[in-house]
C-alpha cells in the first residue's frame, strides 16, 4: 500500500509570555506531519525557527517536496540523505520512527538502546525579565532541582544574582541565546561561578565562539546555536565543554542519534533540549535524554494547554511517552 502524507499547521497559546534575547512569543506554532501505511499512522512535530531561517510556510512547502518519496517508501537514511538538517526534516523522520514502531510492534526506545525507558529530571525556564520578576519567578519555581534561566544582555550581573539568591537549591543553567560578547563574557562568567551556576549556554554568537578558546572558565559552557549535527562537532573541541541536542536542529532523531554518539566519542557532555512545543515534540527526545547530563524538555509546561494525549509531568520529572502519543 501506499504511503499517505498529510501536514497540519498549529497554534497553542502559551500560559505566559516567553521572552529570550532575541524576542518574545505568546504561541508555539508547530506543524505536525502523520504518515499512514497498512492502516498504521505514525507522527512527528516540528517547530519552525526563525533563527534558522524557517516559517511555518516554508516548513510546510519542504515537507510537501519530500511526499512523492514519502509515498514511494523513501526510508529514513534516505531521508537523512535527501534533506538538510531542520524543523522539516525532524517531522518526517520522527514520523517515519513512530509508523516503524506501530508497524512492527516493536516500541522505539527498545530499537535505539532505551528498552526500560525511566522518566527524567527536566529543567524548568525562566525567561527573560528584569531582574526583580525573574528573581519572583525563581522563587516560586525554587523546589524545582534545575532552573534554565533566560539571560544575553549586555549586563545579566544582576539578573544571575537575583535568580541564584531566590532559588538557593536549584542548579542553574544560564541561557545567552548568544546575547553575550567578547566584551562582557569575563565579567558574566566570573559572576556565574561565585553565584555556582551549573552550565552556561551558548554565551556568544555562533560563528563568534573562537573567544572562548583562551578565556579560564570556572563553568562548563554549552554550544546550542553552534552545534546541529555531528558534523559541526571537530570544530567545537577546545571550545566548548558539552553540546545541546534539539532535534529541530540536528533534523529528526536519527540524525539526533548520531549527535549523540559522536559528542559522547569526543569527549563533550550531552544536554537534550527542545523547541517551545507540545506532548509530540517531547516524546522522542525523552528517549534520546536517557543517558543526558541535563535534560530541558519543559516545553509542554509552558503552554496554557498541551495536546489532549500527552506526556506525564510530575514535578520536574517527565516521564516516557505511551504509545498512544507516540514511538
Amino acid at each position: 500500500m501506499v504511503r499517505t502524507l498529510s501536514v497540519e499547521a498549529e497554534r497553542f497559546a502559551l500560559a505566559a509570555a516567553f521572552t529570550i534575547s532575541r524576542g518574545s512569543k505568546t504561541e508555539a506554532a508547530v506543524l505536525t506531519c502523520t504518515i499512514g501505511q497498512d492502516g498504521n499512522a505514525g507522527r512527528g512535530e516540528c517547530v519552525p525557527y526563525a533563527r534558522y531561517g524557517e516559517t511555518v510556510d516554508s516548513v510546510r512547502d519542504a515537507i510537501e517536496a519530500m511526499r512523492g518519496d514519502i509515498a514511494r517508501g523513501m526510508s529514513r537514511q534516505e531521508l537523512l540523505a535527501a534533506m538538510k538538517p531542520g524543523a522539516a526534516r525532524n517531522a518526517l523522520d520522527c514520523a517515519l520512527w513512530d509508523l516503524e514502531a506501530k508497524a512492527a510492534g516493536v516500541a522505539v526506545a527498545a530499537r535505539i538502546g532505551a528498552a526500560s525507558p525511566r522518566p527524567l529530571e527536566t529543567a524548568y525556564t525562566i525567561p527573560l525579565g528584569e531582574p526583580e520578576a525573574m528573581a519572583a519567578q525563581a522563587r516560586l519555581h525554587a523546589g524545582r532541582p534545575l532552573l534554565k534561566v533566560k539571560v544575553g544582555t549586555p549586563d545579566d550581573a544582576a539578573r544571575i544574582e537575583a535568580v541564584a539568591a531566590a532559588a538557593p537549591q536549584s542548579r542553574i543553567i544560564l541561557d545567552a541565546n548568544e546575547g553575550w560578547s567578547e566584551d562582557n563574557l569575563a565579567r558574566h562568567l566570573a559572576v556565574a561561578a561565585r553565584c555556582g551556576v551549573a552550565l552556561i549556554e551558548q554565551p556568544l554568537p555562533a560563528g563568534r565562539d573562537e573567544a572562548l578558546r583562551a578565556i579560564s572558565r570556572a563553568v562548563p559552557v554549552c554550544a546550542d546555536e553552534s552545534a546541529h549535527t555531528a558534523g559541526d562537532l571537530d570544530g567545537l573541541v577546545g571550545l566548548y565543554d558539552a553540546v545541546n541536542i534539539k532535534l529541530d536542529k540536528a533534523g529528526g532523531l536519527t540524525a539526533a542519534l548520531d549527535l549523540r554518539e559522536r559528542a559522547r566519542r569526543l569527549g563533550f557532555g550531552v544536554m537534550v533540549g527542545c523547541m517551545v512545543g507540545t506532548s509530540l515534540a517531547m516524546a522522542p527526545a525523552v528517549l534520546l535524554a536517557q543517558d543526558a547530563d541535563f535534560v530541558d524538555l519543559d516545553g509542554p509546561l509552558l503552554l496554557a494547554r498541551d495536546r489532549d494525549i500527552a506526556l506525564a509531568y510530575s514535578g520536574s520529572l517527565v516521564h516516557p511517552p505511551e504509545p498512544a502519543l507516540w514511538g
